[in-house]
């Protein structure tokens, strides 16, 4: 088996019919982050996912709700639970929601996902306009409630902005490096550097659109390819600085068609590739018939301790220093 694994980000059907059990699919012990809305979510939206996930979690006895650092390992016969907003629309404009989402299990927000927002620039406009005032009381907030900072799906000098602005470390829950594979979505040097200057984590992520392998047929280049990008990254930042979030979406075909149901929110940055393809959590952890990211890293001469590192030690450092309790 893998060493501990901290998810920072996944996602499940943004629905009532989403089925909170799909997530066994990773190993009992692991700590995993879901997503509960973007920017087509409401306050209300929002909200909702939140309490109903909870009491779904709740009610089945593989999960671990959390709320301090301490439910993270306390159980490593369950899986334990949290959230986290992939837009500060969700919020409704109003500061003080941070700490009801905090209350409900989030741990992380990003200000804009792809486009700009009353908070911040995303990373597919055309203009990048970096952190606004507001976004700069978003960040505040964050480090006073306790919830990670997080610069994914932002435009670059809203990443550098968040860096200079936070007083915690801040993530990138999911980001790939763009020397590696040129992609709007994906951070550049300076960019994981200021992340690193905070004390933060980069977590690369599984999906082919990012990784440059998205034939549905490249499921070990996949793999192979989020172990270059952790590569890259450890030369480029330290090993103290990266971890994973691969992204894996558990309604594919749904988010899929999403995509290419509204292009005004992704644009062709995400569709000229065909069909988004991920790494699942058997292929990431080394469940499947495929070698698992586990013995890529060791084969390619990443100790057991540095292993661990990048799988889980890196996030759980971090939020014991940002989250509250």
């Amino acid at each position: 088996m893998p060493p501990f694994l901290w998810e920072q980000h996944c996602c499940l059907p943004l629905l009532p019919s989403a089925q909170i059990e799909e997530l066994a699919r990773y190993p009992l012990g692991s700590y995993l982050s879901v997503n509960i809305g973007y920017s087509r979510q409401s306050s209300a939206d929002a909200l909702a996912l939140a309490r109903q996930f909870r009491r779904d979690a709740s009610a089945d006895g593989r999960f671990r709700l959390v709320q301090s650092y301490d439910d993270v390992t306390a159980d490593a016969e369950t899986i334990a639970l949290a959230f986290d907003l992939e837009d500060s629309g969700p919020l409704g404009g109003k500061l003080d929601n941070v700490e009801v989402f905090y209350d409900l299990g989030v741990r992380s927000l990003l200000p804009a996902y792809n486009h700009a927002n009353a908070a911040a620039g995303g990373c597919l406009d055309a203009e990048d306009t970096g952190l606004t005032a507001y976004g700069r009381d978003l960040v505040r907030t964050l480090n006073e409630v306790g919830m990670f900072v997080d610069g994914a799906h932002c435009s670059r000098r809203t990443g550098l902005d968040l860096a200079a602005c936070t007083e915690v470390p801040m993530i990138y829950s999911h980001a790939n490096f763009d020397q590696l594979w040129e992609h709007p979505r994906n951070i550049t040097d300076e960019q994981a550097v200021a992340c690193a200057g905070t004390g933060g984590v980069i977590g690369v992520n599984g999906v082919g659109i990012f990784l440059g392998h998205n034939d549905p047929a490249e499921r070990v280049e996949r793999v192979e390819a989020m172990a270059t990008h952790i590569e890259y990254g450890v030369e480029l930042v330290g090993i103290d600085h990266i971890g994973i979030g691969s992204d894996y979406s558990f309604d594919g075909a749904d988010f899929n068609e999403e995509v290419l149901n509204n292009p005004e929110t992704f644009s062709d940055a995400y569709t000229k590739w065909g069909p988004l393809q991920w790494v699942p959590p058997e292929d990431l952890l080394g469940l499947s018939e495929l070698p698992g990211l586990d013995e890529v890293l060791a084969r390619r001469g990443f100790s057991a301790t540095d292993r661990a590192a990048v799988f889980g030690g890196n996030f759980a450092r971090i939020a014991q220093q940002v989250w509250r309790d």
